[in-house]
């Protein structure tokens, strides 16, 4: 039966925020992390594109669909707060991280990172990446049970501490790929205390391990001038001479060095699984590949790899690295006819949207051609298609991530082949981000 969110004010002519809070104590949580897509299309053939339901203990408004993805992320009027939505989930581990910082405060920090990202820059990046991508995949033929989501992974993070660090990790790559796993998986907790074995109390102990790790290393980088993005937050000045103190410098390592290779590794992964399952695009782009004439790309080769942009375009429809978007409104909100009160949890969820038939032909299938220039699906709405969020809050390193996508998928075509058994499927776990359920065990062909 559906219960109103709460009252409207006297006299007004907007509606209450239909919904329901589904079992006793866990409400929805459980078909939230389970089948997202699933439980989001029941509640928006019910109630709409705005309804409210009990998920991880709170009563929050899931607004689903373009439209509320366009209302919510360019925020007009500052009605909602980025860091009062995600700091409930994850602000005990990614403090002040760039996407969690509000308003004049989070334009102020995203001034002096942007210096971090920008074209020169990036072309530093790539320099140094292509190499330690030949190195780091050189060997993925010799590992027996060979699972694409842990060599990606592993990679991805190498690629991280070099680029954004200047050096590899050596011993302790474990013990900090350990704490970035727990960081992420906390936020999704059920139980939300630090009940020792539990994911909220390995996601705090993982947090004390990175911020001990960059504070360490800090020092050294205040004193370097070298390019890597440590040492370039280090020294990010504004116009004013303005720069980012020590805090500010390992809160936001910690926060780009988890969506550097993390949201990298699962854009990847999908990747993998996808040109596994239809090996004509595997070859496809492997021509594609080819005909550069080279092992590492540079900046200048990234438009000719127009296929492997489809693709990975494609793949972060299929699974959207960041499933969904909380926020908490600052101010009382109307919206589509409802009225939404200040101090409200809600959510905006791009997995769902991407998988909306209203918007997309054949959501579930593989199909890259969708985002080429004569046909362009993504288009049929500016806020269809976000992967990378949008609005002052769009992802700070999307270009960043298409480059070292479109790197490393490169030299893998180059040197491997891959496949699985036909009727494979491969199980997604979306308990926290979406990853392969099973690792992807795939069987692999050095060419």
């Amino acid at each position: 039966m559906s219960q109103p969110f709460c009252p409207v004010p006297v006299q007004s002519s907007l509606q209450p925020v239909p919904g329901d809070s589904g079992l006793p104590i866990i409400g929805h949580t459980l078909g939230f992390m389970r089948d997202p897509i699933n439980l989001m299309r029941k509640r928006y053939d019910r109630y709409g594109p705005v309804s409210w339901t009990s998920v991880f203990g709170l009563k929050m408004i899931q607004m689903l669909g373009p439209d509320a993805n366009q209302f919510v992320m360019l925020n007009r009027g500052d009605l909602f707060s980025n860091h009062q939505g995600w700091d409930y989930f994850i602000g005990r581990f990614f403090h002040r991280g760039i996407m969690l910082l509000d308003f004049e405060e989070h334009r102020w920090h995203r001034k002096i990172m942007q210096q971090a990202f920008n074209r020169e820059v990036l072309k530093g990046y790539l320099e140094r990446m292509g190499p330690h991508i030949s190195s780091g995949m050189a060997h993925w033929h010799q590992v027996p049970d060979f699972k694409v989501f842990n060599a990606v992974k592993q990679l991805t993070l190498d690629l991280a501490t070099d680029v954004f660090m200047g050096y590899e990790l050596g011993p302790e790559a474990d013990a900090v790929n350990r704490a970035f796993v727990d960081t992420v998986r906390a936020g999704t907790a059920i139980v939300r205390a630090p009940v020792p074995g539990l994911r909220w109390s390995r996601g705090l102990k993982g947090r004390k391990v990175l911020e001990d790790f960059f504070r360490k290393e800090l020092p050294a980088k205040r004193a370097s001038q070298e390019s890597d993005l440590f040492s370039v937050l280090c020294h990010a000045r504004t116009e004013d001479g303005e720069q980012f103190s020590d805090d500010d410098v390992v809160n936001h390592m910690i926060f780009l060095m988890m969506a550097a290779h993390d949201t990298s590794t699962i854009t990847l992964s999908t990747l993998f699984y996808y040109l596994a399952k239809h090996p004509q695009w595997q070859e496809r782009l492997r021509e594609e590949s080819r005909a550069l004439g080279k092992t590492c790309i540079d900046y200048s080769d990234l438009p000719a790899l127009n296929g492997i942009g489809m693709a990975m375009k494609e793949a972060l429809r299929l699974c959207s690295p960041v499933p969904s978007l909380p926020r908490k409104t600052v101010k009382d909100v109307e919206y589509n006819g409802y009225f939404i009160p200040s101090g409200s949890f809600i959510n905006v969820v791009p997995y769902f949207t991407h998988y909306m038939e209203e918007y997309w032909p054949d959501p579930d299938t593989f199909d890259p051609e969708r985002f080429s220039e004569e046909r362009r699906e993504d288009k049929v709405h500016p806020y269809a298609w976000v992967p990378f969020g949008g609005g002052a809050h769009k992802c700070i390193g999307l270009h960043f991530a298409e480059m070292q996508v479109k790197a490393i998928l490169h030299q893998v075509l180059l040197k491997y082949r891959w496949s699985v058994p036909a009727d494979y499927e491969m199980p997604v776990d979306t308990t926290s981000l979406p990853v392969p359920g099973d690792g992807l065990p795939v069987t692999l062909e050095r060419l």
